[in-house]
């Protein structure tokens, strides 16, 4: 049962817990070109406490080898590259040259390109063309949400023992309490966050950052 120990965050709270956080000029001027040329879009770009979590846990983890489902203009791509060794790498799935583009350059800029491969195609295709024993220690999905039961049981038979699959946008704005919201990507957000609890193969965890993360590590 819920016992009340939580915290509803007012704008100006949100504000002094970023002010409280690691400040990246980088991911701040990516943050600002996605914003300006992106404009309601680039509300699909993660928020940046969210970015610094997933960088310790890759960190914490030891994370050599991750995936990322959903790069958009490449925020969550360089959090997850930094925490990285100098030979891990990250495969990023995606299907917009657009705002990948914008992506490379960043990755560029942040010294990161050669631990990166970029895959241009629907993530689901990608996923099942890797080979038999392509393993991953740490993956973020957030990319299309009807898929997302997919993603997740795609990735985690690729997952070691131990590795953690991230969702993003689990809590889909509190449309997952809407009854009225039947749409399909709301009715897909609803089916995973009530089958992952159930899963044996993982402990789960969601936690109310940004949109809502769910956390997931193989045993």
């Amino acid at each position: 049962m819920a016992d009340g120990k939580f915290l509803r965050l007012t704008p100006e709270l949100h504000n002094y817990l970023i002010a409280h956080s690691d400040d990246d000029a980088l991911l701040a001027e990516l943050a600002d070109e996605t914003a300006s040329r992106m404009g309601g879009v680039a509300m699909m770009q993660i928020s940046p406490e969210q970015g610094t979590f997933m960088t310790i846990l890759a960190r914490a983890i030891g994370a050599r080898h991750a995936v990322e489902l959903g790069t958009f203009t490449g925020y969550s791509a360089i959090c997850i590259a930094r925490a990285l060794p100098p030979d891990g790498t990250l495969l990023c799935c995606d299907i917009s040259a657009e705002w990948t583009a914008i992506a490379q350059r960043y990755w560029e800029k942040a010294g990161l390109s050669r631990k990166i491969t970029l895959k241009l195609a629907p993530a689901l295709d990608t996923l099942r063309a890797l080979p038999a024993n392509e393993i991953f220690d740490f993956a973020f999905i957030d990319a299309d949400k009807g898929y997302y039961r997919s993603y997740y049981d795609e990735i985690l038979k690729r997952l070691r023992p131990n590795g953690l699959i991230l969702i993003d946008n689990v809590l889909w704005s509190g449309e997952v309490l809407n009854p009225r919201n039947q749409s399909p990507d709301t009715r897909a957000i609803r089916a995973l966050n009530d089958f992952l609890p159930s899963d044996s193969r993982v402990d789960v965890v969601m936690l109310p950052i940004a949109d809502g993360i769910t956390i997931c590590r193989k045993k």
